[in-house]
């Protein structure tokens, strides 16, 4: 480890205050994936709309397939939810069959986008390289990014979890000017806690997430070292997000809230996950 990265010690320190001294807002994001055709995203939004009616305090998003995007940008306006793409190509435009870029993005009216899933890392080979345009392409299309990292089980069984934390966070933001990180949101998902019902515990969200908020002030990432802009990044935690572990995940001092699977496929316990959000800033 060279004398500019964060120790352990270091990362647990560089994470406070938490997310209400450093007057960070929640965000509560879920992300559908491959479900919901266009009448069946009308039908949810519907029934999700009245249901965040009393939220003042937590912003929430719902990332969704390409063909819902207008739809959902049209039937949420005037509401707190925020839409999101899933991904997006680093090119405005060209010969590229089947993709879709930032600008069609914004032209919609879409807030932001997904970039760097572990189902599109693993599934689509998207890559490291790849992330490195992608992330300051989406800022330059003024669409807010939401960059996903994490370990696989056998990096994190094997002590590799920092290792590979560093290595995404350095190499995806290494495009992104220092005045524009807080513009970046970040999502841990462990990829063992992924659709599979196991969960980091608090103490594993806590710390790895306290470490990436550390990489974010690290002179490699950032050249002037400036620890407060690391302290205005939002940093989520995901994987088998509910209901049922959503307070405790979302009081912990570094978590800035949730991007949620399953779990925000039904407007009742996507709304309760923010709910909790809320109630954890108490």
């Amino acid at each position: 480890m060279s004398a500019s990265e964060p120790s352990a010690a270091e990362s647990e320190d560089a994470g406070h205050p938490g997310a209400r001294g450093a007057g960070r807002t929640p965000l509560v994001a879920g992300n559908w994936k491959m479900y919901k055709t266009e009448a069946q995203a009308e039908s949810y939004i519907q029934g999700l709309l009245p249901r965040l009616s009393s939220v003042e305090r937590v912003d929430v998003a719902i990332c969704v397939p390409f063909t819902d995007l207008r739809a959902m940008v049209d039937s949420t306006r005037g509401s707190r939810v925020e839409v999101f793409a899933q991904n997006m190509h680093e090119e405005a435009e060209g010969a590229f069959t089947g993709e879709i870029s930032a600008p069609m993005l914004s032209e919609i009216d879409v807030y932001g986008v997904v970039l760097g899933h572990s189902e599109r890392r693993a599934l689509f080979g998207e890559t490291d390289r790849a992330l490195a345009q992608k992330v300051p392409a989406a800022l330059a299309a003024g669409l807010t990014p939401i960059l996903c990292v994490g370990e696989t089980e056998e990096e994190r069984d094997g002590g590799d979890t920092e290792r590979k934390l560093r290595h995404q966070v350095h190499e995806d933001l290494a495009a992104v000017a220092p005045g524009d990180l807080q513009r970046v949101v970040i999502a841990y998902e462990p990829i063992w806690a992924i659709g599979t019902g196991r969960v980091a515990t608090p103490e594993q969200a806590q710390e790895a997430i306290a470490f990436i908020r550390a990489l974010l002030s690290d002179r490699s990432v950032a050249p002037a070292g400036d620890p407060e802009i690391a302290a205005r990044v939002r940093i989520l935690y995901g994987g088998s997000v509910k209901p049922e572990n959503a307070q405790e995940l979302l009081a912990l001092p570094d978590v800035d809230g949730a991007l949620v699977g399953g779990a925000s496929l039904a407007p009742e316990s996507f709304a309760a996950i923010v709910a909790a959000a809320e109630k954890a800033l108490a």
